[in-house]
């Protein structure tokens, strides 16, 4: 049994292949096969305690402060009591404890929500309902209609002809558009007879599990027969059925040992930037603090052989202190225990705070709330705000996360005429008059179209315009579903086929149904039967699709749709004038983002096409050489085709996704886009969301075969943005040819113009091989877009790993469906965007939120002012810390090197944790140098955090040096002022006691006047907390150090009268001002001179934002984004190769067919109605 839920023993050998038998546990048991649960906590109640305290005294403060408190333990070494260090150390474990166990907590009921999902699980003969992570290998189970697939599966049989199964894949890839599966025959004969598939006992043995989602290889043995399965055959997790009332699957991979779960990557710890800077600082100061001690313990011990060995009967020596250098080495312990306030644990506090009250100002953002489906954003994680103003990189999903996943039928041209600008409106509004399509009692309620002269078109009989509809509703591989009469659903390959089609139905040429030999078409009410001759299918090289189709009245038709450049070379020559305005239209169209397809037609003639259909069933038929003579047919009968027009379909971008690219661009922010989609697609949103336009010096497509391919296009694009980087005396070149140069970071280069990168999933395989994966980094991110398209879950992760690995920067992944999980987990930032693919990006991110465009803000605002509040607070804190702690460096040569403390032993322990710890807060949480408004409209002032030039190691020296000359102001001040001073009255206040009064009172006057002047932003707040704790200050010390107090604890309170006798002197009062002039002088000084003899970019910014405000505020310009370009749109079609084979067979249509007649449709009608 594992002992408090961690399993020890023999680890589980690497698995080579995997061996498995349907419907028998017990064999499949002996293997230890994972079973379907998943697991993406870290605790459970056992070990929560001791797991958290081991990861948290990994923090090398938290171990340090422990040490402290056992010196502190020590009577010969302490100076102060235990109590003042473990009271903050007990504070912050338990914080942070706190902290880690509500986010695990979350984790447990995400993990609880997926396990406990319910499936049906064939046993004995009956199915059962049990639990997603009660399924083990081998067992079959049953999924329904719009069911999660609950494991990898092979598919066995299913409710539809020939076992076939519709999946969606959206959260696997990110399409939409439906895939086809279908089961093996001898699989497939066991339909839904529970006792046939209880008897089925085949054996599998196939690929250990893998994370590659297009491969798959096994054997089925069955009866004593072999059968070969691939992956058209398994079911993955992470798919959704569609279109299928029911399948039966049998678990191949479960749980964690899936290819979705594969691909998500490992949870890993996050730190900031300056998290990580922190420790290095922390190392510092424990060097420099070690220095000190060292320092005073030498002089300790000097000073005990040369006077205070003959002082011991006035000073004896601490019992067991028999020598000098023995003292010295005891006194060394006793100045760390003192000095150790240069690193206070309240700093650790004070950072949790402020991350935590950053973080709600997130999920509090009204102007970050979707109110559609009610989300807003949410900070999940609250140990990386300040991060979030660090950002160089972006890498983001396409499908769902820069787009709707919606296509709409936008504009069109036919026969010369552009449809689809609404005219005298430069922008369609809400007042806009939509087209009605009332008249026609199948049309599609959703559709919307503005341009009212194409619907006048068609009903005024137009030829063309009808030939035109009568094309988009024959030539196309969509799918009809009419379970209520009228209610027609398309189930499309392609949501761009589904959007043509649809279009077709409301302007009147309804696609009712098909069988493998004929489409039914409701055109203008009249329900006619078209005879399906043949589909000459879509393929990456045609680029196009054709339909053959003979009319009722016996006429023979060729209707062809695909990609302008492939269609324009196959037009007819009397189609000169046509196409000439039709590629005008197509500029336009272009221009605008939209994807763009060419419509075409041909009359065949009868004698022509028998020959034809004669040798192309030949072709079809043939044993060798099948595809080339069949293309060869292809294109002998896709010739001298006639023009009749184009079509512009919109893929829906999420609204203001152009505007935040655009402005996030201004803010030096590099944009990649790691899609699963194909190129064309991921090509023509990279125009429509401007970031590739035609301004450009050139886009690079990358899309070799082959290592050698890939490296000469890599380099070819190289040399043609930086020549100079195949140099020898490149400052790269040389460093990479020296072996022993263990940084592998990148400087950044800079390329001779704006250009663009495309590379496609089986070309980014080679590249980020590890000979070739230098050659990538540097060639992209000379580029300033990078689009990676049809790219596995995992390869997105190693894009984002790889600029990690070899660039200086932070990165950010931004994604929505499970296929986003591992780039989000390996990013410095993971965003999820709560949209239609799940919540499983949402789950695995840090923030999250509904809609692309709050990115800019979240960034720009949230993420800067978080940055520039935590870099002022650590500046602050060092200071302020350094020059209370070095005070009592000075005063040890003044004491004997005695340990002795300079200030009361009460102010010591009130300092940082009452006195000084709300100003810094209230700062730390309330400050901004602009509002929000002047943030999103002055990009350039994100630049300074991508620099990191707000807090580091320069700026960590600087505030050392700042306090060390604090601390030296507020030593020798004070102590000359009180040297040989009296009272007005003659009475000397010379004593320690006053003395440690006056320095104190400096102290905390001059850290208060500081943080006045880093306080950029003043509210009510901040003037409270500073008056206040000044006010608190004062109101403490006489209180202390009064005579009641001192008549009630005479040992805690010593400094009885010292506040009332020394603070009535104005010489106290003017050595304090003297004092507080001292130290903050020079700060304004330096600060003035910076900003007018060196301004940075914030500077610049900041001034011309002062300059604006004297002025009225002008509303910003709402343009509308277009674009002028000569680029038209690829064919956008993303079905798979062989569909239209698929039709043609019969193998996916059900015996069913309500429309078998032609003649007038009326949807009332006694021979159309449902029984």
């Amino acid at each position: 049994m594992p002992l408090f839920g961690l399993k020890f023993g023999k680890k589980k050998l690497n698995e080579e292949e995997r061996q498995l038998q349907a419907n028998n546990r017990d064999f499949n048991l002996q293997f230890e096969y994972a079973n379907n649960s998943i697991k993406t906590s870290k605790y459970n109640f056992f070990t929560f305690l001791p797991l958290n305290l081991f990861e948290q005294f990994q923090r090398i403060a938290n171990a340090y402060f422990l040490f402290l408190l056992i010196l502190q333990l020590i009577p010969q070494v302490s100076s102060l009591s235990w109590f003042t260090t473990v009271v903050p150390l007990v504070l912050v474990l338990t914080v942070s404890g706190v902290k880690d166990a509500i986010d695990d907590f979350n984790r447990h009921k995400s993990d609880n929500h997926v396990n406990n999902r319910p499936v049906q699980v064939l046993i004995n003969g009956r199915l059962k309902d049990d639990k997603w992570m009660n399924i083990q290998v081998g067992d079959i189970i049953k999924l329904e209609n719009n069911n999660f697939v609950t494991a990898d599966l092979l598919l066995l049989s299913s409710s539809e002809p020939h076992s076939l199964v519709y999946i969606e894949t959206a959260e696997l890839d990110g399409e939409t558009n439906l895939k086809v599966k279908q089961a093996l025959t001898v699989t497939a004969d066991l339909g839904g007879d529970l006792q046939k598939l209880t008897d089925f006992n085949g054996e599998i043995k196939c690929e250990a599990p893998n994370n590659k989602l297009d491969k798959f290889t096994g054997t089925l043995m069955l009866h004593g027969e072999k059968f070969a399965l691939d992956n058209e055959k398994l079911l993955l997790r992470g798919c959704t059925i569609r279109n299928t009332e029911w399948c039966f699957g049998l678990v191949i991979y479960a749980g964690p040992d899936t290819k979705l779960m594969q691909n998500c990557g490992k949870t890993t710890f996050k730190r900031t930037s300056i998290d990580r800077l922190m420790n290095v600082l922390v190392l510092v100061i424990f060097a420099f603090l070690a220095l000190m001690c060292f320092i005073l313990a030498i002089g300790n011990g000097i000073w005990e052989y040369d006077t205070g060995y003959y002082f011991q009967v006035y000073l004896p020596w601490t019992d067991g202190v028999n020598s000098a250098p023995y003292s010295g080495f005891l006194i060394f312990w006793s100045y760390v225990i003192i000095l150790n306030t240069v690193v206070p644990i309240s700093l650790y506090v004070s950072v949790e705070i402020i991350r935590l009250g950053n973080s709600f100002y997130i999920d509090w953002d009204r102007k970050m709330y979707y109110p559609l489906n009610d989300t807003p954003a949410q900070a999940r994680t609250t140990t990386l705000n300040e991060e979030l103003g660090q950002i160089k990189y972006i890498f983001s999903d396409k499908t769902g996360t820069l787009t709707q996943n919606i296509m709409a039928f936008n504009k069109c041209s036919i026969n010369g005429k552009s449809y689809g600008d609404v005219n005298g409106m430069a922008e369609i509004t809400e007042n806009t008059v939509k087209v009605d399509f009332s008249y026609n009692q199948l049309a599609d309620p959703k559709f919307v179209f503005y341009d009212h002269r194409l619907v006048e078109a068609t009903k005024l009989g137009d030829a063309e315009t009808h030939r035109f509809f009568r094309l988009l509703s024959l030539c196309h591989t969509v799918m009809p579903e009419e379970k209520k009469e009228g209610n027609l659903v398309y189930q499309a390959q392609s949501p761009d086929e589904g959007a043509l089609v649809t279009a077709a139905r409301n302007f009147g040429f309804v696609f009712r149904a098909r069988t493998p030999e004929t489409i039914t078409v409701v055109e203008m009410g009249e329900t006619k039967m078209y005879e399906l001759l043949a589909i000459l299918d879509f393929n990456n090289v045609r680029k196009r699709m054709s339909v053959i189709v003979r009319s009722p009245e016996g006429d023979l038709t060729l209707y062809c749709k695909g990609a302008d450049t492939i269609v324009y070379e196959l037009l007819h020559p009397s189609c000169g004038a046509l196409k000439e305005e039709t590629m005008e239209h197509l500029n336009e169209f272009a221009g605008e983002g939209l994807r763009t397809l060419v419509v075409a037609y041909k009359t065949l003639q009868k004698e022509y096409f028998e020959d034809w259909h004669k040798r192309h069933h030949e072709a079809n038929t043939a044993l060798g050489g099948r595809e080339e003579k069949l293309s060869e047919l292809y294109e002998e009968i896709e010739k001298d085709l006639m023009l009749l027009g184009a079509t512009a379909i919109e893929d829906k971008l999420q609204d203001g996704v152009p505007q935040t690219i655009e402005t996030l661009t201004k803010a030096h922010i590099k944009i990649w886009v790691l899609t699963g989609d194909k190129q064309e697609t991921a090509v023509n949103i990279g125009y429509s969301c401007n970031m590739l336009h035609d301004d450009m010096k050139d886009v690079f497509i990358i899309e070799g075969n082959s290592s050698e391919d890939v490296l000469n296009e890599l380099r070819t694009a190289r040399k043609k943005m930086k020549p100079d980087s195949f140099l020898d005396s490149d400052e790269i070149n040389i460093k990479f040819e020296n072996p022993s140069t263990k940084s592998r970071i990148l400087p950044e280069e800079q390329a001779n113009g704006v250009y663009g990168l495309v590379i496609n999933g089986h070309s980014l395989a080679y590249a980020l091989e590890g000979n070739l994966e230098l050659e990538l980094v540097r060639t992209a991110c000379l580029c300033k877009v990078v689009i990676c398209c049809r790219v596995t879950p995992l390869q997105k992760a190693q894009v984002v790993e790889l600029v990690k690995k070899y660039k200086k920067a932070v990165t950010l992944a931004i994604g929505d469906g499970a296929n986003d999980v591992s780039m989000i987990k390996t990013a410095h930032i993971g965003i999820g965007i709560s949209g239609q693919e799940g919540m499983q990006a949402v789950l695995s991110s840090d923030f999250s939120f509904a809609q692309f465009r709050y990115l800019q803000r979240l960034l720009l605002v949230h993420g800067r002012w978080s940055y520039i509040r935590m870099c002022k607070f650590l500046r602050y804190f060092f200071y302020k810390n350094f020059a209370f702690t070095l005070v009592h460096f000075w005063y040890g040569f003044f004491c004997g090197f005695s340990a002795q403390t300079v200030y009361d032993p009460w102010f010591i322990t009130l300092y940082n944790l009452v006195y000084t710890s709300l100003p810094v807060l209230g700062m730390s949480l309330f400050d901004q140098d602009v509002d929000d408004c002047w943030s999103m409209r002055y990009p350039h002032l994100y630049e300074p955090g991508q620099q990191n030039l707000y807090f580091n190691k320069i700026e960590f020296v600087k505030c050392m040096l700042h306090g060390i000359y604090s601390s030296l102001v507020l030593f020798f001040i004070p102590y000359g002022a009180m040297y040989d001073a009296v009272r007005g009255d003659g009475k000397a206040i010379a004593d320690y006691q006053s003395f440690a009064l006056m320095a104190q009172t400096c102290l905390l006057i001059v850290v208060s006047v500081q943080i006045g002047l880093d306080t950029a932003y003043w509210t009510a707040v901040n003037q409270f907390f500073i008056w206040g704790s000044l006010s608190v200050y004062f109101a403490i010390i006489f209180t202390m150090y009064s005579d009641g107090m001192y008549l009630i604890f005479s040992a805690s309170f010593p400094f009885i009268g010292t506040a009332r006798n020394t603070l009535n002197q104005p010489s106290v009062w003017l050595a304090i001002f003297l004092s507080t002039i001292l130290c903050v002088l020079p700060v304004v000084g330096c600060r003035f001179l910076k900003a007018q003899i060196m301004p940075t970019v914030s500077d610049k910014v900041l001034r011309k934002i002062r300059e604006a405000k004297k002025r009225p505020p002008s509303p910003l310009p709402k343009m509308r984004l277009r674009r002028t370009s000569t680029r038209r749109s690829g064919y956008a079609f993303s079905h798979q190769h062989g569909f239209g084979a698929l039709i043609m067979s019969g193998r996916n249509m059900r015996p069913k067919l309500p429309f078998t007649t032609t003649g007038t449709f009326s949807p009332n009608s006694e021979r159309n109605r449902h029984n």
